[in-house]
């Protein structure tokens, strides 16, 4: 199904007309946010733009459509088929996958458990629709640097939003687990905490991450590496956003079991990244500072609109690619 067909499908039909227009643009396409008594935005290729009730685009808002209430619970209710209830756990994280792997993003009044954990979110009144984009080949670039001998190294990819990091984890995952010209096809285990990566829908990835790839979706970065090092013996683990002390004892645990990590962190520095995933003990003792580890990093930038490599170094922080090299993909 093309791209436009499948987020034509989010909204009601009589809606679908003054949708048709925008979506002819889809593959620039990044995020539609709709808001009650907000004009409906639409961000392309890094830019805003405003929709109108009769489908035109502009950069002005002064004939934008102003979405209702009623318009924002009628896409909701489209989006689930009618039945909310049967889309509860997912609106508690927040947001819902459809097919094709894009993600709807929901806020509103929150309601919680008696121990502070959310139970739902009623009364949505904010969407915000992130279109997927897959770019096949996103990593060409960079795979040869990512082995040594056939063995794919432990790699960290570090970037602000938006620079295209996912993206990139996403195609390294694909040609590690189908093999590449640098090493052959290994199994590959993904955590896919926000249903970003494989974009599963109903657990089925809509993103092509590889003939040898399992994927958790939906699954905590913590629980899910220690699951998946327990139950489908990964070659490589794959996770997006780590940060933190828990998230890297648990990169150190599946390192000690002797497959590779793949992962991502915002940032722009080596500085953030040990300020951010050094781990210790208690007692202050070092348990594990990341170039103890990681063996190569990707540093991504965003220039004119287009995704980067600000530089890319080795274990001992030599750099292995040129500053400011280009890479075949969107944020």
């Amino acid at each position: 199904m093309a791209k436009q067909d499948e987020i034509l499908r989010i909204f009601p039909d009589y809606m679908k007309e003054r949708w048709e227009k925008p979506l002819l643009r889809a593959e620039k396409l990044e995020e539609i946010r709709l808001g009650i008594g907000r004009p409906v935005r639409l961000l392309a290729a890094g830019e805003e733009f405003f929709l109108s009730c009769r489908g035109c685009i502009s950069k002005g808002m002064q004939d934008a459509w102003h979405v209702t209430e009623r318009e924002l619970d009628e896409i909701m209710r489209n989006v689930c088929h009618y039945s909310m209830y049967a889309f509860e756990n997912e609106i508690r994280q927040g947001f819902l996958t459809i097919p094709g792997g894009h993600r709807i993003g929901v806020a509103g009044q929150v309601v919680l458990n008696g121990n502070g954990t959310v139970r739902n979110i009623s009364h949505i009144r904010f969407l915000n629709i992130r279109v997927s984009h897959q770019v096949i080949g996103a990593a060409d670039e960079v795979m040869e640097q990512l082995y040594d001998n056939g063995r794919f190294l432990n790699t960290l990819l570090v970037s602000p939003p938006g620079c295209g990091k996912t993206t990139l984890l996403r195609d390294i995952v694909r040609q590690v687990s189908s093999g590449n010209l640098y090493g052959a096809g290994r199994q590959v285990g993904v955590v896919d905490e926000r249903s970003e990566i494989a974009g599963c829908f109903m657990g089925i990835p809509q993103n092509d991450v590889g003939i040898r790839t399992d994927v958790l979706d939906g699954c905590p970065k913590v629980q899910g590496m220690m699951l998946l090092m327990r139950s489908m013996a990964p070659s490589v683990v794959a996770v997006d956003e780590i940060g933190g002390q828990e998230d890297m004892k648990a990169v150190y645990q599946v390192l000690q079991c002797g497959s590779s990590v793949l992962a991502t962190m915002h940032g722009n520095s080596m500085e953030d990244v040990r300020r951010h995933l050094s781990a210790g003990t208690a007692d202050g003792h070092v348990l594990f500072q990341p170039e103890d580890h990681f063996e190569r990093y990707v540093f991504l930038e965003k220039k004119r609109g287009n995704c980067r490599i600000r530089e890319m170094l080795d274990q001992r922080g030599n750099r292995l690619r040129k500053k400011g090299e280009e890479l075949l993909c969107c944020s």
